[in-house]
């Protein structure tokens, strides 16, 4: 399947979540299987044989390819959340947003100094989500190998936060 076929089958939804952003649903990739299957292939295939310990998948959709590549490659997973999801003891980052701030949360324990690390998400805007994972995992001693995205939102310039990362997105929009 090539990317134009799976951009297909995701939905452009017009002005959502509010007016003048075009949002990029890919709940209708993921009811299509040999879609799904392909998406997660896309996504498994630099990364195989890379000796990756732990897949990191950022909320909510990074947890849905983030399980299926940690599952393919053989590595662990752990989920990266927002503030207060998490029941054990964790760390947080912060990072700035269009108006305001966010925050992510990872547990403490989640990844171990030197263990190789794939951050997975559904996608790349302006790199914010993305910047704080990378700073949890190497705050807890992890290596960062790469982060990996479904959609990377070229115009929003989310790379600039991630210099020196290695990134791997399947279609750009």
């Amino acid at each position: 399947m090539n990317m134009d076929h799976l951009k297909a089958k995701i939905r452009s939804v017009p002005d959502f979540p509010k007016a003048g952003i075009l949002f990029y649903d890919i709940t209708t990739l993921l009811q299509d299987r040999v879609g799904f299957r392909s998406a997660v292939d896309s996504l498994v295939t630099p990364f195989t044989d890379q000796g990756i310990d732990i897949v990191v998948g950022i909320e909510s959709r990074g947890f849905i390819f983030g399980s299926a590549v940690a599952d393919r490659i053989g590595a662990g997973f752990t989920p990266v959340r927002k503030p207060g999801k998490l029941p054990s003891t964790t760390m947080r980052a912060t990072y700035a947003l269009e108006y305001g701030t966010d925050s992510l949360e990872i547990h403490d324990d989640a990844v171990r100094k030197g263990q190789r690390v794939l951050i997975v998400d559904d996608l790349l805007a302006s790199g914010g989500t993305a910047r704080a994972t990378v700073d949890l995992v190497k705050r807890l001693g992890g290596e960062v190998h790469a982060l990996a995205f479904l959609i990377e939102l070229v115009a929003l310039n989310g790379r600039a936060k991630l210099d020196r990362e290695t990134i791997h997105t399947v279609l750009k929009y």
